[in-house]
Formats: structure tokens, sequence, C-alpha cells
């Protein structure tokens, strides 16, 4: 009888949290959808902006070129000066890759490469009609390139080719003007969506006063059940807890895993591709006439696009999975990642480190957590310094990463930043501590300790001096 009337006082404030929880849920739900929403539609705005800002800088670059190659031309016919000639052949080389890359651009808008197809045509009737005139006036027929220079057929061409630029130009600005407009009902669209989400926030807490202050006035008997229900629950979260942490671990195995395979797959598909597009190249180069300036140029350039398809691919399976680190070790791993991160970044990267025997996954973990660490520096710290150490101790290894940037205030770390959350929980599934110390204008230093043999009871806290 007693346990019935319990149950029967709790029935309200059970009602209230299946009321309360549901709101809350409702909020998150259209907050989410809100954001996603509103970055895929301003996502769209900016492509199709930045497209139309490209589209409108090659067709401008195109008439002025186009422009430049006419003063030339008539200034070589008129005075016969051959100093002419150079900006004249200049600008058409400029109008001919203007043009491949407007063909390129339109490729995917039919509506668009039909109005440049029409351009196109222009620009080639404008550009024969100018190389008829220079051929004429090199061969001395008077006649028949002055012939040429008074007819209106080249200002007709030029106001053809004007006409065509300007549509391509309009629909340009119409694609800036869309994106914009696009742009401003996204941040209607998020102003009105956080007004809302508000609103039920403000509710939900509403209700969760109610509930609290009903919590309250429950008696020491209720309160005694409900300690024992939080022991319960608790255990039962430690339980959950152990258990995503070792998905969480699995997880991050089986993607070095797939990282590996994927490293593989491309270290042998992509890289026989390559090698045999490079044969390819070389058997063309012995069967053709190369002391064409144009065709030895686009050979030399395929061959320079092939040797930077392989150097990119080389540092895509290198990131992947490094294979420094399991063929010479997790030192000489670390040298090679540092160096070519100070070629590639601009920063001087100097090194501390001594040989450590940790088991292939820590080793894995620590060269993961250097890599993330320069990768951060790189993108926020706009550091000019860093030092990278890894020292070895009779129980643990210590490993450093200083930088002399801006810094940040650690307390203001978004929980959403699941670069510095992955890294910690890369450092604790491998049994170590990770600890970040810094301040806005002082740098950052990082530092973890790993063991050497299983559990980390007795590491040592991690702590550091001042960054450089």
């Amino acid at each position: 009888m007693n346990l019935k009337q319990h149950a029967l006082r709790w029935l309200p404030k059970v009602r209230q949290m299946a009321l309360s929880l549901p709101m809350a849920l409702l909020a998150a739900m259209v907050l989410v959808g809100i954001n996603e929403t509103g970055h895929m539609r301003s996502q769209d705005a900016v492509q199709q902006m930045e497209f139309g800002l490209l589209a409108r800088k090659n067709v401008s670059t195109l008439l002025q070129s186009m422009l430049d190659a006419e003063t030339g031309q008539r200034g070589y016919l008129l005075t016969g000066d051959e100093t002419y000639l150079a900006p004249y052949s200049t600008a058409v080389s400029t109008v001919h890759s203007n043009l491949d890359n407007l063909r390129t651009q339109f490729m995917a808008e039919p509506n668009d490469m039909q109005e440049f197809a029409n351009l196109s045509r222009q620009v080639s009737r404008k550009l024969a009609e100018m190389e008829l005139s220079v051929r004429l006036r090199r061969q001395g027929n008077e006649d028949a390139w002055k012939f040429v220079l008074h007819t209106d057929l080249g200002r007709e061409q030029m106001d053809a080719i004007r006409s065509h630029a300007q549509e391509l130009l309009k629909r340009s600005d119409l694609r800036l003007e869309a994106g914009r407009q696009q742009i401003e009902q996204s941040l209607m669209l998020s102003r009105i969506g956080i007004a809302t989400v508000t609103a039920i926030g403000l509710l939900a807490f509403y209700m969760y006063l109610r509930q609290a202050h009903a919590v309250l006035q429950v008696n020491q008997r209720e309160q005694a059940l409900l300690e024992r229900e939080r022991d319960r629950l608790e255990v039962l979260v430690k339980k959950r807890t152990a258990t995503l942490s070792e998905l969480a671990s699995h997880l991050q195995q089986v993607r070095e895993e797939e990282r590996g395979h994927l490293a593989r797959e491309l270290h042998d598909e992509l890289g026989a591709l390559l090698t045999a597009a490079k044969l390819d190249v070389a058997r063309l180069k012995s069967k053709i006439d190369t002391t064409a300036p144009d065709v030895s140029e686009r050979l030399k350039h395929l061959t320079e696009t092939l040797n930077s398809g392989i150097a990119l691919k080389r540092r895509i399976i290198e990131d992947l999975r490094p294979s420094s680190l399991s063929n010479l070790g997790l030192t000489a791993a670390i040298e090679i990642l540092t160096r070519e991160y100070a070629e590639r970044a601009g920063i001087e990267v100097e090194t501390s480190l001594e040989a450590v025997k940790l088991p292939d996954a820590s080793q894995l973990t620590v060269y993961r957590m250097v890599q993330e660490a320069l990768t951060n520096i790189g993108k926020y710290a706009k550091a000019t310094k860093v030092l990278v150490s890894v020292h070895g101790y009779p129980t643990h290894v210590a490993v450093q990463v200083r930088d002399n940037g801006e810094g940040f205030d650690p307390a203001t770390v978004r929980p959403t930043s699941h670069g510095l959350s992955g890294m910690r929980h890369r450092v604790e599934a491998a049994g170590g501590r990770l600890s970040i110390t810094s301040r806005p204008g002082n740098g950052t230093l990082m530092s973890a300790v790993l063991p050497l043999g299983p559990g980390s009871e007795d590491l040592p806290k991690t702590t550091g001096s001042e960054p450089v």
C-alpha cells in the first residue's frame, strides 16, 4: 500500500519530466536543422558567387586582351614597327588561355556554354582577321591590308565580342546577386530559428525550475530512494562510459586500419597508373617531333604534372599511414614529419628526440599527436618557431610540442573541438595523460606522458615551463 502511494506521489513529477525532455530534444533538433540548412544554403551561395566572380574575371581579362591585341595590330599596320607585334603576340596568347579557362568553367553550364560558344567563334574570327592584316602587311600588300583595316568588319566583330561578353558578365552578376540573396535568406532563417529555439529553451527552463521546486518538497524516504536510484545509475553510467570508451578505441583502431588499407591501395593502384603514364610520355617523346616549341612545352608540362601527382600521392600516403614509422622507427618518423612540415609551412622547427621503446600502438599515438599539434599550429597559432621533444624515462615517455604563437585561453575551448578531444582520447587510450598550457600572446605547450608498460597509475603529472 505504501509503495502504491509513493508511486502516485511521483506520477506528476514523472509527467513533468516526460514533457520537458521532448521539448529539450525538440529544441536541439530544431537548432541542428537550422544550422545544417543555413550551412548548406550558404555553401551553395558561396560556390555560386565564386563561380560568378571567376567568370567575370576571365571575361574581363579576355576583353582587355582582345583590346591589347587590336592595339598592337593597328600600331604595326600604321607604323610598320615590329615592336608592336610583341604585345600583340602576348595578348593573343593570353586570349587563348582565357578561352581555355572559360571553356573549362562553363563545361557544366549548358546555357552559359552556348553563349560562350558564340563568343569563342567571334573571337576566333577577329583573331583570324587581325592575323590576315598582319600577314598582308609583312608581305607588302599595301592595298589589301589597308582595305581590311578600313572596312567595318573588325569593328562589327569587336561589337559582337563585346555583346557576348556583356551577356556573360550579366549572367555572372545575376549569380552574384542570387548568392547574396540566398545568404541573406539563410541569415534570416538563422535569426528566426535562434529566436524560436530560445523561446522553447526558456519554456523548458521554466518547467525545469518547477520540477526542481517540486523535488525539494520530497520527504526523506523519497530522498533515500533517489539516492539508491542514483547509485544504480552511476554504476550503469560507468559501465556505459567504459563501453563507449572501448567502442571509441575500436573505431580509432578501425580508422587507422582503413587508412593503412587506403594507403596501400593508393600506393599500388594509383602508383602503377602514374608510373604507366610517365612511361607513355617517355615513349611519346621518342616518337614525335619535339622541336616544335608548343609540343615541347606541352610534353614538359605533362611531365611536371605527372611528377606533381606522384609527389601528391606520396604525401597523401604518408599522411594516411606513415611508412617511416614502421620502417625507420618513431624518432626518424618524427624527424621526417617535422622537416617536411617546416619546409611546407615556412616555420622553424627544432627537435630534441631520444630513441624510446614503446608499443606500436603507442608509437602511432605519439606520431599522430605531434602531427595534429603541428597542423593546429599551422592553422591557428601564427608561430615562427616550434620545438618538438621526445624523452624517455625509466617508467614513461614524455612528449612536448611547444610554439611561440598567439596562444589562447584553454578555458574558452569549445567542447566541440574534436581535434583536441580526439588527441586527448588517443593519449588516454594508450594509458597516458595529456595537458595543454597556453596564454594569449605567450604561445602554447602541449605535453603528454605515456607509460612504457601497461597502466598509468604511476605516471607523473604533465607539467612544462614557459613556451618559447
